[in-house]
C-alpha cells in the first residue's frame, strides 16, 4: 500500500529528526525532546487516522495547531542554541512543507489532498 505523500513527509521528518532529539543535553532531552518526539509521532498517527476518518477536514485543522507548536518547540531548540542553524532551517523546511500539504479551508472536489485522502479508504 502506498502512503500519501503528506505520511510520507511526516515518516520521514519523525526518521530524521528523532536522534537529533535523543541527542539533546538532558536538561532538554527529557522536557522539550521528549515532547517534541511525542508531538511528532502523534502528527503521523493523526494524519493516518485523518486517512480514514469520514470527518478529515476537522481532523486536519486539529493537526494544524499540532504542526505550529512543533514550529515554535523547532524555533526554541535554536534559540537555546541546541542544533545549528543549517539543521533548523531544514526541519523548518520539512515542517513547512507538511503544514502546506495540509487544507486550510474546505478542499475542492478537484483537490489533490481532497482525493488522496479519500482513495483507498476503504
Amino acid at each position: 500500500m502506498e502512503d500519501l505523500p503528506i505520511i510520507q513527509k511526516t515518516y520521514d521528518l519523525i526518521k530524521w529528526y528523532v536522534p537529533i532529539l535523543h541527542r539533546l543535553p538532558r536538561d532538554y532531552r527529557f522536557t522539550l525532546g521528549d515532547r517534541m518526539i511525542t508531538g511528532l509521532y502523534s502528527l503521523l498517527e493523526d494524519l493516518v487516522q485523518a486517512r480514514y476518518s469520514h470527518d478529515k477536514l476537522n481532523r486536519l485543522k486539529a493537526i494544524n495547531s499540532s504542526l505550529d507548536i512543533l514550529r515554535y518547540q523547532t524555533r526554541l531548540l535554536l534559540d537555546f542554541e541546541l542544533v545549528q542553524p543549517r539543521r533548523y532551517e531544514y526541519a523548518s523546511g520539512l515542517i513547512n512543507t507538511i503544514g502546506t500539504d495540509l487544507p486550510s479551508k474546505a478542499p475542492s472536489p478537484d483537490s489533490a489532498i481532497s482525493s488522496s485522502l479519500t482513495e483507498n479508504s476503504d
